[in-house]
């Protein structure tokens, strides 16, 4: 009889968020498939599990699933585990729960941590449904599309909570799109879920880039957003006053009325911003500088 595969869920920073159900699977499992086995055997150390380890990635996921289904068919139980939260979530996985699947064994859940999950509970927004984006592409035009989604999707979905995971060093740039595109869109966004610089950001896109700019902090852990475009309040918007206008535009816009040069068109905008509320720092006003340049 084949053993079974169990898809463990693990701490995406807290190691206390670690269940009991977790750590006995683990411990009396016959083999663990880790995403890292340098990074699990942290997690492992920490609860005394000394179950032999190997690595399970998506570069050697399909060569190593023929190890471990042949573990399975001799009856032996796999624990399969990723760097943090749970497997096959934007994360690698899949193949091998489809691979022992197809063999015939029996694939286990064992539930906890979920940074897309703990973004959600956090949000405020209606959850009962919802979209997952994963990791979003970088490409611009292939963002849009992401966003825009299939125009018979698009009417179906617009109201439901977007969520999505970015890296530190794009998240910047995400909001930037957001708030040329979308700049009436609610967002929760939480950085460094259950870790030592936890925050959540709220408010449309730029309020949450104004306070992220201001946050030295920003570029420590990952991201997890959720996003309500709030299409028709955008839309209206735009019909009536033609959309908002970028930091990009603006900048240009003094340039042209006061014959002025870039340097001094950005320390006339920052003194406008100051007299309006959900102002943009001067971290938000350079990097719209520097963008231009770049243009140029």
């Amino acid at each position: 009889m084949p053993g079974k595969l169990y898809v463990v869920a693990t701490p995406i920073g807290n190691l206390a968020d670690m269940t009991p159900r977790g750590v006995q699977v683990l411990s009396e499992a016959d083999i663990i498939a880790a995403e890292d086995t340098r990074h699990s055997k942290v997690l492992l150390a920490h609860f005394g599990i000394r179950t032999p380890s190997f690595s399970c990635h998506k570069f050697n996921e399909d060569k190593r699933g023929d190890f471990f289904v042949k573990a399975l068919l001799d009856g032996k139980d796999v624990a399969l585990i990723s760097d943090a939260g749970t497997p096959c979530i934007s994360d690698p996985g899949h193949r091998l729960v489809r691979l022992a699947a197809a063999a015939g064994a029996e694939v286990v859940a064992v539930c906890g941590a979920s940074a897309v999950i703990g973004a959600l509970s956090v949000s405020g927004f209606d959850a009962s449904r919802f979209v997952f984006l994963g990791f979003l592409p970088r490409k611009t035009k292939e963002l849009a599309e992401v966003f825009l989604m299939q125009p018979h999707l698009q009417a179906y979905v617009c109201n439901w909570p977007l969520v999505f995971y970015e890296s530190p060093l794009r998240i910047t740039k995400t909001l930037e799109y957001l708030s040329e595109n979308y700049p009436y869109a609610d967002i929760c966004l939480c950085n460094d879920l259950t870790k030592k610089f936890e925050r959540v950001y709220r408010g449309t896109p730029r309020a949450v880039l104004a306070d992220l700019l201001e946050n030295p902090n920003a570029g420590k852990g990952e991201y997890a957003c959720v996003v309500q475009l709030n299409d028709e309040k955008n839309q209206d918007s735009d019909e009536e006053s033609g959309g908002e206008i970028s930091l990009e535009a603006q900048l240009v816009d003094i340039m042209v009325k006061q014959s002025c040069t870039l340097k001094e068109a950005a320390g006339i905008l920052h003194q406008s911003q100051d007299e309006t509320a959900g102002r943009l720092s001067k971290k938000a006003i350079y990097a719209a500088t520097l963008r231009l340049k770049d243009l140029v």
